[in-house]
Formats: C-alpha cells, structure tokens, sequence
C-alpha cells in the first residue's frame, strides 16, 4: 500500500518508520522548514534524536501530492490538531479512508477523535476511519521493538483488513468495532497516568502505585461502559495495556507531569519543560464533564483536575482520597 502520514512528530516518525518495511510510506508535516531539517538529516532531531530514517521514507512538502498517490493516511497529529488534518484530506481525497493515533477530547466541544471525524467526513456508504491505539512509547517502535495495538474502526470489515495489512515484524495489530471504548481508553488513561505520577513522585511506593492503576482503571470501566463502549475493551491493549503502560513508563510524558507536580513545579513550569504535547491536561476536564454528566463517581479523576486547576495540594489530595468511606470494590 502507499501510505500518506500526516504529522511529523515523535509518533508519526516512528510509524513512518515502522510501516516502511512493507508499504511506500510518505511523510508529511505542516512546517515545511521542520521538513527540510528531516530530509536532510535523515533523522528527527527535535522528537526521536538518534534514529535514523529509512531511504524508504518520503518526504514531499507538498501535500496534494502526497495525497493523490497515497491509498489511506494516517494521522499522527495531536488531538487539536485533528479536525484541521482530516479537513485538509478531505479536501483533497474525500474517499481517501481515515486513521488517526491522537489520543483525547477535541478542546472546544469535547467529542471523541471519531465523532468529530464522523462529522466532517459525513455518513455516506463507503466512508471508512478508524482510531489506531494501545501501548506505545514512539521512540521503542522507531526502534523497531515489539508493540501490540487495536484498530478501532466504525466498518469491522475495513478494521481486519487494515489490521492484516499494516501488521508487520515487530508491529502487531488487532481489529475492533468499539470506536468509543478504544478511544475513552487512551483518553482517560492520561489522566490516571498523572494520578500515577504524582503517587511516584511524591514516593508512597508501589503498592500505592498499584493500587492506583488498579481503581483508575475501575473509573476508566465505569464511565466507558456508560458512554457505551464495550467492558472487554477496556480488559484490552487499548485500555489496561495502555494505562500500564503510561502509568509506569519513564518515557511517559503524562507520567512526567505528575512527578514534576508533586515535586513543587507549577503546571505552566512542568508544560514548558515537557517540549511535548502532554494530552493528559488537556483531557482531565472533559473527563470529569463526562463523569458528572453520565452520574459516574470518578474521585481520582477529581483529584488530578483539583491539582492542575485549583492548585489543590498533591500530598492533602492524596488523604482525601484514602480518608474516603470504604465500600465494596465493584462498587
């Protein structure tokens, strides 16, 4: 297949690195200057130092050509820039069909990644998009290390056959119908990533971590399965596998945010530091929007907006949660 990569940061280099091995992959990105540095480096020195890009990989600053002779794109930019992405595509090619890897709620009216795609693409017979999400630190698939995702996509049948043909030696992918439940998984797993950091940063070890992750994952469930999405999804790569992953991993950006937090950093500090895209932040609000609209008791989700909004006290917030009434746990 001929691939058409919209996005050229951290996780858009990798997957353009990574889908080289079987497909034409051509990569593309907004700032034509951050381009020119790619092509005559070889190498994304802003967001993967080190690895180098394949011959394989094309670089066009033109982006009607890239789409003319592409087959499907994917979309590697954040969630804000999301709408943009899929309007210049559709633009362009409106058969062409959809995968994105953002991970999150549109800023401005809280949609999930698929309906805010779903709207501009429209409804007709033959428009095919999916979410491409699970466990996946950019710079260990640039790597070429061992990764497992699902595509999650609103034609089942567009689903396994993307699934078949983007698999390859060390990317392994499964095919889902349950667009909501993959895509609240990657959402709301930022968030209990920055619960988890601050947990690690403020040393209350891993048993506190565990037992974090674990009732995290309990919101995560309880507000999926009443948006609708599907309670073994969120058992799956797209959920658990996920939330472990941010929750614990040292190249986790929303991790990062909540150590940096519980070590004395205002959020403006953390932010600045980061030089990425923490989608975590940016998701919090809306999940708790979520929560109260949908009648879904998410305390840690409180906890972290009470931190990076109201400058809530990590270590008084933490008591708060342990001094909450007990109940039973599948309560």
């Amino acid at each position: 297949m001929k691939l058409a990569v919209l996005g050229a940061g951290a996780w858009g280099t990798a997957l353009a690195i990574s889908l080289s091995q079987k497909h034409d992959v051509t990569l593309w990105a907004r700032d034509p200057a951050h381009l020119a540095r790619l092509a005559a480096a070889r190498t994304n020195l802003r967001y993967l130092p080190g690895i180098v890009l394949p011959d394989a990989i094309n670089l066009i600053p033109d982006l009607a050509g890239t789409l003319d002779k592409a087959d499907l794109s994917l979309i590697a930019t954040s969630t804000a820039g999301l709408a943009a992405a899929t309007t210049l595509i559709h633009e362009h090619a409106p058969d062409m069909p959809i995968i994105w890897v953002c991970k999150g709620f549109d800023q401005d009216t809280g949609k999930l990644p698929h309906e805010t795609v779903g709207l501009l693409m429209g409804t007709r017979p033959g428009v095919r998009y999916g979410a491409l999400s699970g466990p996946s630190f950019a710079f260990e698939v640039a790597k070429g290390l061992p990764c497992a995702l699902t595509l999650a996509a609103n034609d089942l049948n567009f689903a396994r056959d993307m699934t078949a043909q983007l698999s390859g030696p060390t990317l392994r992918i499964y095919s889902s119908d349950d667009l909501v439940g993959v895509e609240l998984g990657g959402a709301l797993k930022n968030v209990m990533a920055i619960a988890a950091g601050i947990c690690d940063g403020m040393q209350l070890g891993m048993n506190a971590r565990a037992a974090l992750i674990t009732r995290g994952l309990a919101e995560i469930v309880r507000l999926g399965v009443s948006m609708g999405g599907k309670p073994e999804t969120f058992m799956g790569l797209a959920g658990l596998g996920d939330l472990v992953l941010t929750a614990t991993g040292d190249l986790s950006r929303n991790r990062a945010v909540g150590v940096q937090l519980a070590q004395g950093k205002t959020l403006d500090a953390v932010l600045a530091s980061l030089g990425h895209v923490a989608e975590g932040v940016n998701s919090a609000q809306t999940a708790l929007a979520l929560a109260r609209r949908h009648n879904v008791d998410m305390p840690i989700t409180e906890a972290v907006n009470a931190v990076l909004f109201s400058q809530a006290d990590p270590r008084a917030t933490v008591s708060r949660l342990l001094s909450r009434d007990s109940k039973a746990e599948s309560a």
